[in-house]
């Protein structure tokens, strides 16, 4: 079912080596749904697809200039989108001064797409020149010459971030360790020295979701006062790592099976962090002792 909603449609363009790169990963994380280079040709056909589908309300194409046709394209299509009331565009032009530009080829060892006979130079300049009428179309304007990735990041969240917007999110995961410690961690705790339930006969079977076997582990003295102290500690860092421009942090908590301690914990944690952040908890080897046994 189409949506009454107006697609947000925001055009990333810019010189070669401004960064369009890092800004179609910071719209990602913004929750939209990135094109890179797409022929403007077949845009009408996509923007059809999209307002009947309903699902996609954000857009950022990324477009850089590969010939002078397919720039008389774009401004062909912008104008289409200016005329139609179901779409808003916004240009976000990235540029950055010509020495900067010409350093980052240098250290990349890229060629530069309008370089003729690698005359690095003369190609940014004629790059500069055809996306005159570009930047002066554009609503914002970045200078990247003196930014890090980190800062244009923040730069594009602080022009796109929405109030709704989350683009800091946090995975909990409860693990075993006897299966391995898993890969994508950011942080890793283990709570193998915790008071283990596995070793009472009714709570055996059950895992760290089950009420006797929650409170069992949460009743220990050791586990509030080593909780506190760790939830404390992550309290004081997310924020660090959201101002160095993670978008994301997966939180593993891990005993022996991944089926009491491990379980119990992560999923408290979830839930408090989860009063102030994105959260998601998954329990990666909480059933994985009870598989193993049926397939012996």
């Amino acid at each position: 079912m189409a949506s009454n909603n107006p697609l947000d449609v925001v055009i990333i363009t810019g010189m070669s080596g401004a960064g369009k790169t890092i800004a179609a990963q910071a719209f990602e994380d913004l929750g939209y749904f990135v094109i890179d280079n797409m022929p403007p040709s077949l845009l009408p056909k996509f923007w059809d697809l999209v307002r009947e589908s309903g699902s996609i309300q954000k857009v950022a194409l990324v477009i850089d200039l590969r010939s002078r046709a397919f720039y008389d394209q774009i401004i062909s299509m912008l104008a289409d989108l200016d005329n139609a009331n179901t779409v808003r565009t916004r240009i976000l032009f990235l540029d950055a001064s010509n020495s900067e530009l010409v350093a980052r080829y240098k250290e990349t060892r890229r060629s530069h797409p309008l370089a003729m006979d690698g005359r690095l130079l003369e190609g940014i300049k004629l790059e500069r020149e055809l996306l005159t009428e570009m930047k002066n179309r554009a609503q914002i304007v970045i200078d990247t010459s003196n930014m890090s990735p980190r800062q244009l990041r923040e730069e594009i969240f602080g022009h796109f971030k929405e109030s709704g917007d989350t683009p800091f999110h946090i995975e909990v995961m409860s693990f075993g360790y006897k299966y391995g410690i898993p890969i994508d961690a950011d942080i890793v705790m283990d709570v193998r020295f915790l008071p283990n339930p596995y070793y009472i006969p009714a709570y055996k079977p059950l895992t760290g979701l089950d009420k006797p076997v929650y409170d069992y582990v949460m009743n220990q003295p050791e586990t509030e006062k080593f909780y506190q102290q760790f939830i404390d500690l992550l309290w004081l860092t997310m924020p660090g790592y959201q101002r160095e421009g993670k978008t994301s942090m997966t939180i593993a908590i891990g005993c022996t099976g991944g089926q009491h301690r491990s379980v119990a914990i992560a999923q408290r944690l979830a839930q408090d962090l989860g009063k102030k952040y994105s959260v998601d908890v998954t329990h990666r080897d909480m059933h994985r002792r009870k598989e193993t046994v049926n397939r012996s």
